[in-house]
């Protein structure tokens, strides 16, 4: 997931295109009122390698290859990450354990599958973009063929949880296909739009609340602060991209509740990722983490990456602590870089609508 640094021009256009309405999608959302509290039981996952847990097969990721998940569980599991991602640390707060990954489902007794179930794939959007996994519309065919199949029950999805994540995929397709930025804040449109029409699916197959992360701060990310030796963001990619989508996703949103009319509980939740990651960038210290840009395992040149071996020699370098890094490669933070961002997500008002 490589990002460009965006230009100021780039402001004209979105000022064009500010007064653009969205499409809040073609189906009538069911209006479940909950008026009592009910136990949340379980966790489904869409999205990306921020939320995915294992689910490209192994040999077609570095998720699969050390030194990525040396902190948790001790070796490979397929996480994005030398620990846990986001997904890991949303189950927590939930109390439950995360997910199993849609991939070995039909591996799996029924009692693994009590916790629910992860359709992320990393790489993926909610369109096609540079990677073969399925996107977004793709994971919840799964997630509703699993329902049609009685892997759950109408209870089960009553009492659950949807966390979808979005980290970008779609913009690396779109500035890598068209070279440029020429008529992207349409596109960043048409990503809100479709992202919208998505968890409006995945509410009326009856889940109970839909957790929708917005976009962290790309111009944050080691693949663009590389440029500066990791010394600092890009402030061009966060004020133009980043807010234009994450303003454009929060009305949308917020338009959705407003629908639902429902004053006991907000049925669509934003996770305020870029938040989250800002203070955390911003104030290392607090969370123990020393290095806030720099990633912790990177190529040794920029034609390798974290767990590039070739004939036997590796091709990359971690640093001697990873829990002192907030990045873990050029796009992901560690394990602690998560947990500090959870730390944050928690206290936010939002996040505690996650139970009621």
């Amino acid at each position: 997931m490589d990002f460009f640094p965006f230009f100021l021009s780039f402001i004209f256009i979105i000022l064009h295109l500010l007064g653009q309405r969205f499409v809040q999608g073609e189906v009538d959302i069911q209006r479940h009122h909950h008026h009592h509290k009910e136990p949340i039981t379980k966790l489904f996952v869409f999205g990306d390698s921020y939320a995915d847990t294992g689910n490209i097969k192994r040999g077609f990721a570095p998720s699969w290859k050390h030194p990525y998940g040396v902190t948790f569980p001790g070796k490979p599991a397929g996480r994005f990450s030398d620990g846990r991602v986001l997904t890991d640390y949303i189950a927590k707060y939930l109390k439950v354990k995360s997910p199993a990954s849609y991939r070995i489902r039909k591996h799996l007794a029924p009692h693994h599958l009590k916790n629910g179930m992860s359709f992320a794939f990393g790489g993926t959007g909610v369109f096609e973009t540079l990677n073969p996994g399925p996107n977004m519309t793709t994971q919840i065919n799964f997630f509703q063929k699993a329902i049609q199949d009685k892997v759950f029950t109408a209870s089960d999805i009553r009492k659950s949880v949807a966390l979808v994540s979005v980290a970008g995929n779609d913009y690396t397709r779109y500035t890598v296909t068209n070279g440029s930025i020429q008529g992207l804040p349409s596109f960043i449109l048409s990503v809100v739009n479709q992202t919208i029409r998505n968890v409006i699916r995945i509410k009326e197959l009856g889940v109970k609340k839909v957790i929708i992360s917005n976009l962290q701060p790309v111009g944050c990310l080691p693949s663009v602060t590389a440029s500066s030796s990791f010394k600092e963001c890009n402030e061009t990619s966060n004020n133009l991209l980043v807010a234009y989508h994450n303003t454009l996703l929060t009305e949308a949103v917020t338009k959705l509740n407003q629908q639902l009319n429902d004053n006991s509980s907000l049925p669509f939740i934003v996770l305020d990722l870029y938040d989250s990651f800002m203070s955390v960038l911003k104030h290392p210290s607090t969370h123990n983490i020393k290095n806030e840009l720099e990633p912790c395992c990177v190529g040794v040149s920029s034609k390798y990456f974290c767990g590039s071996v070739v004939e036997k020699v590796k091709k990359y370098t971690v640093c001697e602590n990873p829990k002192s890094a907030f990045f873990w490669d050029l796009v992901h933070p560690t394990d602690a870089g998560w947990r500090a961002v959870y730390t944050r997500l928690r206290i936010t008002n939002a996040f505690k609508e996650i139970h009621y």
